[in-house]
């Protein structure tokens, strides 16, 4: 096969999972997906990209030119590819959520313990209404996501359909992260915009979280459209 693709990990992982056009005939159940090793000749890997956040992953363009696999590289079966996506994107979904979390998590702990480092008028920050309350909405936000993601996994661990429940994991979680790390460079206010410190890094990594896996917005159309489905039946 010939085309491009993108990877999260390319220069880290040793293969790729590819989907591609089968059964052009069949639209979206005429695609396939196939486990390629790397190196694999006919496969590229293209520069990696310089990105805001999350830089101890790579990211790059995939190449292939006249790239040749045997049939046992097929994943699952023919015109299988579309619907082990889908379940892969549920599944990643509670994935990206803890990820989101555990940048939530260190964003409180980087405020907190700035907070009672820091003095102002003979005592630490942390005696502060203003940043009290900045503290106890992080914990309140970070824990309510945290929940909701444990429940989609006991769903996905029980072998129910959880769909809908990583969809409000992943999107809560990441909007958490966001609002966690913004708030955690308010409370170090001009030492959180030196990289000296971790509030900074935790700022640009939250932001990936409410892009892959699908956006916010793709999140918030998943639970509307299942919610629809449960009330209407």
């Amino acid at each position: 096969s010939s085309g491009i693709n993108a990877e999260y990990g390319g220069y880290e992982s040793e293969a790729a999972i590819v989907f591609a056009t089968t059964d052009k005939a069949k639209k979206h159940k005429g695609i396939s997906a196939f486990i390629v090793p790397k190196p694999t000749e006919g496969l590229s890997l293209g520069k990696k990209e310089d990105k805001l956040g999350i830089k101890g992953s790579s990211t790059c363009v995939i190449n292939f030119d006249n790239c040749a696999i045997d049939e046992g590289s097929m994943l699952g079966e023919p015109g299988m590819g579309f619907k082990i996506a889908m379940k892969t994107l549920d599944a990643g979904r509670i994935g990206v959520a803890g990820q989101a979390l555990g940048i939530a998590q260190a964003s409180l702990e980087c405020a907190v313990a700035y907070s009672q480092q820091r003095f102002a008028f003979n005592k630490p920050i942390s005696q502060m209404q203003t940043i009290q309350n900045k503290l106890a909405d992080m914990e309140c936000k970070i824990w309510s996501a945290r929940l909701v993601n444990w429940h989609a996994a006991k769903l996905k661990d029980e072998g129910h359909n959880f769909t809908k429940e990583a969809a409000m994991a992943k999107l809560l979680a990441s909007e958490t992260a966001t609002y966690c790390a913004h708030q955690a460079i308010q409370v170090l206010g001009g030492m959180g915009y030196v990289a000296d410190m971790p509030a900074e890094r935790h700022y640009r990594d939250a932001r990936i979280t409410e892009i892959y896996e699908g956006t916010s917005e793709i999140q918030r159309l998943v639970i509307a459209g299942n919610l629809l489905k449960e009330m209407c039946m």
